[in-house]
């Protein structure tokens, strides 16, 4: 009797082992997904919807995947104007002699900022990272400062960053939901896709010395949509990769933590990234064309109401093959002219299910001039009752 109950408990830690070994997810129905790793999340990019998850909020060690915010501080200070791809900079004795992943920056050396933003997203370059630290704060500490700052800012309530390149450090980890929440803002600037689909490239130091830089990223190459991402890796951390694949509409955010191998990694992001394609949708549930039915009233304007636009069209994600209900709720501003075509007028909210979803701002489809003295008479004269 003892043994077949030393059996029965022995099979139940093999299945529970199992499970979560291969990330096997009630959201899947019980489909392998991804395999042998500690974490792993994907979500809808658009509306940050969650498709698959697996110890998503695990404190874990990221490696290079935390050079996700420092190359987001990078191209939100380029977008400020706080600095200029085309400047040149610097390299400090600390910044040259980092180890690890390295594009081998000469002390002294002036390089292009851009040049070292592109080092970071394809070659993974630590000593480009503290260069830029050093550059947009004035140190690496100041600048990890900063990384923590912005990610209280997101919301990564499992994150802490102790330094800018993933090197192993005390107090640093962060989640697979975290990474798949930095990667999502950094996708929102459009210059970072110049560098994050170059495969191949060359750093040029002085004296004509060349460093050739290949991406860390093969999905790049290798799945159909992918366009961005970052790897990792540390014998404390594994395996990681976050990434990002766009299909028509839908983008899908994916992000591995602690994978086995490097293989499997790829395997894992691409098979969420499948499952994702598969079994979702992108509706567009509102086009960016002139609203029928709905004018906005100007006070004192030549015009006094006018038409009005979406700025931008709207999408729902949903399950392929699911009705769901859509509605929307249009809220026009009290407007006075002048009003010119593309100002701000209101805003449209888009409900799915009775859940709002998206708010897209409303814009005037044309300009109303202010009546004048002499409008103002004749508008007297057209109402006035014989």
């Amino acid at each position: 009797m003892k043994k077949v109950m030393l059996l029965f408990f022995i099979f139940v830690f093999f299945v529970s082992a199992t499970a979560i070994s291969f990330g096997v997810s009630a959201e899947t129905g019980g489909v392998e997904i991804v395999k042998n790793c500690k974490a792993a999340y994907a979500c809808d990019w658009n509306s940050s919807t969650e498709v698959y998850s697996y110890n998503p909020a695990k404190r874990l060690p990221i490696a290079s995947m935390c050079k996700i915010m420092t190359l987001l501080l990078c191209f939100e200070a380029e977008r400020d104007g706080k600095i200029d791809f085309d400047d040149e900079i610097t390299i400090s004795a600390r910044a040259a002699g980092m180890g690890g992943s390295q594009v081998f920056l000469e002390e002294n050396g002036n390089y292009p900022i851009g040049e070292l933003i592109k080092s970071i997203c394809i070659a993974s370059a630590n000593d480009s990272c503290v260069a830029m630290a050093e550059t947009l704060a004035g140190s690496e500490e100041l600048f990890v400062k900063k990384m923590n700052e912005r990610a209280s800012e997101l919301g990564m309530e499992n994150t802490s960053f102790s330094n800018c390149t993933g090197l192993p450090k005390e107090g640093q980890y962060s989640c697979a939901k975290d990474v798949a929440a930095m990667l999502s803002e950094l996708l929102k600037n459009e210059k970072y896709f110049q560098y994050s689909t170059v495969w191949m490239d060359d750093m040029h130091h002085a004296e004509g010395r060349i460093t050739q830089m290949a991406n860390t990223n093969k999905l790049i190459r290798n799945y159909q949509g992918c366009d961005a991402g970052k790897t990792g890796y540390t014998s404390e951390a594994g395996f990681c990769l976050a990434a990002s694949a766009k299909r028509g509409a839908m983008r899908i955010v994916s992000v591995v933590i602690g994978g086995t191998d490097s293989k499997t990694r790829f395997d894992d992001v691409a098979g969420m990234f499948d499952y994702a394609f598969a079994n979702y949708t992108s509706k567009c549930v509102l086009e960016q064309n002139v609203l029928q039915d709905v004018l906005c009233d100007v006070k004192g304007g030549k015009k006094r109401t006018i038409t009005v636009i979406p700025q931008r069209p709207a999408f729902v994600f949903c399950s392929k093959g699911d009705e769901d209900a859509i509605n929307f709720e249009t809220n026009l501003s009290s407007m006075r002219a002048p009003v010119q075509k593309g100002d701000c007028v209101g805003e449209i909210i888009i409900y799915k299910n009775g859940v709002e979803t998206d708010v897209v701002p409303l814009t005037a489809n044309e300009d109303s001039l202010k009546a004048s003295y002499w409008d103002s008479l004749q508008d007297i004269g057209i109402n006035w009752n014989f």
